[in-house]
């Protein structure tokens, strides 16, 4: 079958999507309506006819009212009541003793309830919840976090993986499989098949990774830290008043590197040893974060916020004022924006002492740290009261690492639960779709109270929204204008003379390494009508391939950029790109393998 040139544009599109999406030139969310904009226009210039029936262009905008859509939201929101009453704290706060008094099997406890959580639950709130909680341990236990964080953040994802509703990933294949007019796949239908493929996964994470995986800087209080970047301020009398840039660094030592020194509104200064310091220069720094007060004592020079009406720094944290890391999340109002513009510090109340980026990368190079705009993941140095750095959970939405500002349960705790598990019983008995059953539930927890409208909306997420929907746009097009069947014949032919089950399995290794450098929505509804077209040119039951799609799409182990959660837990544990590659490639192969195995057993070709 030749391809019509509606479909060459629309494989053109999808490969440009991809490429957009891994190299994050563009905003996703950018990316995203790029996309919905070109197939739209491209369609409403070019028109073209399916069956003798013009398409219409404004077909492509239906993701936005698709059910896939509606229930993802409607998930989200309800995982922000669980979090905003407090609901999951009792059972964080029993791990954390646990954590604390038999670390090694209370780790195995902590990887198999993140899998059963994730199961029911988004994983970002649960990865949210436990991070402070490892952190924490390995703090009070002397060792890094590094052991910990990478394993408990891949349980999360082999768990959801377990039903329909895990993640949005699972969600959007089981929706369009159902619109191609194959039987709909209940919540509950594959669990069978991931308990099974999660023994070996698990027992990997708990065994093996911790010990391949090398130590890396901790967070806050360990001997090694993260680097931060940071302005030291020169205070008029004090101790770099009127030294030489070669005293100054004699003074602070190896562990604080001096990038650059600004006077004025903006005059650079070159870094020569023999540069005589004024009171009023800033000095840029990187350094650990304990060395920053010290640092700052030494030279007699102030940590001060880019918001002049902002608490400022102390050289020696005191009167209930203490350090704290705080990470940026995907749907925090940090995402995207600087610290000068949101005047972050003065708003709610603390000092912003420094900036730590993934990678160690340095923020200077683009200016004064707190005129770039943050990114998820990026790690605040924040001194503060302790009321003050509580609110920074639930007004700014970043995550704290420190489990001392975990929420403390509220009386609409119990209620948040019934509520919520009222809408997986009334899906998983099939009395209602998960799309009607999540949205009665989340007006359940507004009118009663156990989420406002502001907590409501504060849950949704602009990215998310646009993914689903330009995915499922970008799935269409290329169903309609034939592109699809093209790919599986030449995945047919490509495979000719294997096994189904070798073919199966090819499948999903092919859907994994997409999903490890592009979007998994993309990925999965991309992937959903090729599966269904390989299984009809091959001959064989459809369902087998259709969840080969959704199952490799969740394979997202191997790059620090697949997930969201994998960015969280690259800042909080100082991990690496090459860890990732060195735990989660790994774990692919063992997850691949075990799924390749049980899936046409439990689900014949």
């Amino acid at each position: 079958m030749g391809l019509e040139a509606h479909a060459v544009a629309v494989l053109g599109l999808t490969v440009l999507a991809f490429v957009l999406f891994a190299s994050e030139k563009l905003a996703i969310e950018t990316t995203c309506l790029l996309v919905l904009a070109l197939l739209a226009v491209g369609f409403q210039v070019f028109p073209y006819e399916r069956h003798g029936e013009a398409v219409e262009p404004t077909r492509f905008f239906s993701g936005f009212g698709h059910e896939a859509l509606v229930a993802i939201v409607s998930l989200m929101i309800l995982g922000r009541g669980l979090v905003a009453t407090g609901a999951l704290e009792p059972a964080a706060r029993a791990l954390a003793r646990l954590l604390e008094a038999r670390p090694r099997s209370a780790m195995l406890v902590v990887l198999v309830l993140c899998a059963s959580m994730s199961g029911i639950l988004n994983d970002t709130p649960i990865v949210v919840l436990m991070l402070p909680i490892l952190v924490g341990a390995a703090l009070r236990t002397k060792t890094s976090p590094t052991r910990t964080l990478l394993p408990m953040n891949y349980a999360v994802l082999i768990g959801g993986m377990g039903t329909t509703i895990g993640t949005s990933t699972n969600l959007i294949v089981v929706s369009i499989a159902a619109d191609m007019g194959l039987a709909r796949i209940g919540m509950f239908d594959f669990i069978h098949v991931t308990a099974l493929a999660a023994i070996p996964g698990i027992l990997y994470l708990w065994l093996v990774l911790p010990r391949i995986i090398p130590e890396r800087s901790a967070p806050l209080t360990d001997a090694t830290p993260q680097l931060f970047t940071a302005a030291l301020h020169v205070g008029e009398g004090g101790f770099a008043d009127g030294k030489t840039l070669a005293e100054v660094r004699d003074k602070v030592g190896d562990q604080v590197d001096i990038r650059r020194v600004v006077r004025g509104d903006g005059l650079e200064l070159a870094r020569l040893p023999s540069l005589t310091l004024r009171a009023g220069d800033r000095i840029f720094v990187r350094a650990p974060a304990k060395q920053l007060p010290a640092a700052a004592g030494e030279l007699g020079a102030t940590l001060p916020n880019p918001e002049e009406q902002a608490p400022e720094p102390a050289e020696d944290p005191e009167d209930g004022e203490r350090l704290a890391e705080v990470v940026v999340t995907q749907d925090s109002v940090l995402n995207g924006a600087t610290l000068r513009e949101t005047r972050f510090g003065e708003w709610h109340n603390v000092a912003i002492v420094g900036v730590h980026r993934r990678g160690g990368r340095d923020l200077l190079g683009r200016g004064e740290f707190d005129r770039v705009p943050l990114r998820v993941g990026d790690v605040l140095l924040v001194q503060g009261k302790d009321e003050a750095i509580a609110g920074l959970k639930s007004r700014a939405r970043l995550l704290v690492l420190d489990e001392r500002y975990l929420v403390q349960p509220g009386g609409r705790a119990p209620l948040a639960l019934a509520i919520l598990a009222a809408v997986i019983a009334t899906a998983a008995l099939k009395i209602a779709p998960i799309a009607i059953a999540a949205l009665a539930g989340v007006v359940a927890m507004i009118l009663t109270r156990c989420l406002d409208w502001k907590e409501a909306t504060a849950a949704l997420s602009m990215k998310v929204v646009l993914m689903v929907a330009a995915s499922l746009a970008l799935g269409s097009a290329l169903e309609l204008t034939g592109a699809t069947a093209w790919l599986a014949e030449r995945f047919v032919d490509a495979t000719r003379g294997l096994d189904p089950a070798w073919a199966l399995a090819a499948l999903m290794l092919l859907v994994a390494a997409f999903t490890n450098f592009v979007s998994n929505a993309a990925a999965a509804a991309v992937g959903t009508p090729i599966a269904a077209a390989i299984a009809g040119g091959l001959g064989v039951a459809p369902e087998p391939f259709v969840l080969a799609i959704l199952f490799g799409a969740n394979f997202s182990y191997v790059t620090p950029m697949a997930y969201q959660t994998n960015l969280l837990v690259m800042s909080a544990g100082g991990y690496r790109f090459g860890d990732f590659v060195r735990g989660g490639l790994p774990l692919l192969v063992i997850m691949a393998t075990s799924y390749a195995l049980l899936l046409p057993r439990f689900f014949p070709l």
